[in-house]
């Protein structure tokens, strides 16, 4: 059944708790999705203010000056808060952050976090036991800190009623699937068409950590054959031609792999191969007959049979995943005349002249 009434589905309210240097382009992924989301159905879904401690003015990373809606200590009763970090994290997190946090996650339904907002989080005791994501140039420092978080390499995570994101874009891709557990993929899929975004990642994409951050500058032999591997997917190098390369034996160099990748040499391989093999499923149409030669497997049943034992899925299934998402019919419906009034207008009212307004209908599940 389709809700036709502006008020049919009370909104949730967001609370962004911004840091000193948080990354403006977070905010901005986090906050435009939810905006969309109450143009396109007509409807005031979602409510979302600013708080910073004290209600301070802070600075973005960018040098940009965010003066916010107000303190932590007016905060009003939130459904879902938010926070968003970005440089020098280990020293915007104070002690009233942490207290504040973890009075909130005893009253909202979410907690969350985008790009480095997890090791707030996390700092309050609040991801211990769960998964989390962050941007990549804080996993390491996050896993030494944080030994009871499980840290991940995803663009995001949900996990049960957390859920943090890494930075750039990736917030808008984890505020999409949101959306998406609120109020259908129909709705999520049209807000992704509206920002001409080809495609929602899940959590199953992961951040392309730099090897050199993974390894610091200490290692440039296994950078060397990483950099090999990766330009040889299609054909793969012989390991003892690899190793020879760098001028160490095969078990000297698989030794380095363990000790520094956590991984086998020739694992490590084959999930470069995988991960290549995986973003071809998703983005393009070649047949997966022709991906599993292009991408070095000797046979379709071999790559069939590693694909699934790597992604938990057969590569036939990710294929017709990625064909059969459901497309928004996003139509125009007509322009409702706005009164000339000379008070402020809220952003909903202010979107009615939009051609996209309430053209997607939130159907009750």
């Amino acid at each position: 059944m389709a809700y036709d009434t502006p008020r049919a589905v009370p909104p949730q309210t967001i609370g962004f708790l911004l840091l000193d240097q948080f990354t403006l382009i977070s905010l901005a992924s986090a906050v435009e999705p939810l905006r969309m989301a109450n143009q396109l159905t007509g409807q005031e879904l979602y409510r979302w203010h600013t708080f910073t401690l004290g209600g301070a003015q802070v600075w973005a990373s960018d040098g940009m000056p965010i003066t916010p809606d107000s303190s932590i200590d007016d905060a009003l009763l939130l459904d879902t808060v938010i926070v968003c970090g970005g440089t020098g994290i280990q020293s915007a997190v104070t002690r009233e952050h942490i207290t504040w946090l973890r009075t909130q996650a005893r009253r909202t339904k979410r907690i969350g976090g985008v790009c480095t907002g997890s090791w707030a989080l996390a700092q309050a005791g609040l991801l211990d036991g769960f998964d989390c994501s962050v941007h990549w140039e804080f996993l390491a420092a996050m896993q030494e800190a944080f030994p009871r978080v499980n840290l991940s390499s995803s663009l995001f995570t949900l996990d049960r009623d957390r859920f943090t994101s890494s930075g750039g874009t990736a917030p808008m891709d984890m505020m999409l699937h949101l959306i998406s557990r609120d109020h259908g993929h129909e709705l999520s899929a049209a807000i992704s068409d509206m920002f001409v975004y080809e495609r929602i990642r899940n959590e199953q994409d992961h951040q392309r950590v730099p090897l050199k951050h993974m390894l610091g500058t200490h290692q440039p032999k296994l950078q060397e054959i990483v950099a090999l591997m990766e330009a040889n997917l299609e054909e793969p190098i012989d390991l003892d031609e690899l190793a020879n390369y760098v001028g160490l034996s095969r078990r000297q160099l698989g030794r380095f792999f363990h000790k520094y990748l956590n991984s086998s040499l020739s694992r490590f391989y084959l999930k470069l191969r995988l991960f290549r093999a995986c973003q071809l499923l998703k983005q393009t149409s070649i047949s997966i007959v022709e991906l599993s030669v292009v991408c070095g497997f000797v046979s379709t049943p071999h790559f069939s049979k590693c694909y699934r034992e790597c992604f938990g899925i057969p590569p036939s299934d990710e294929r017709l995943v990625a064909q059969t998402q459901p497309q928004p019919q996003v139509t125009a419906r007509a322009v409702e005349q706005a009164s000339p009034s000379a008070r402020q207008v809220s952003l909903l009212e202010q979107a009615r002249d939009e051609s996209t307004f309430a053209s997607i209908k939130i159907v009750k599940s």
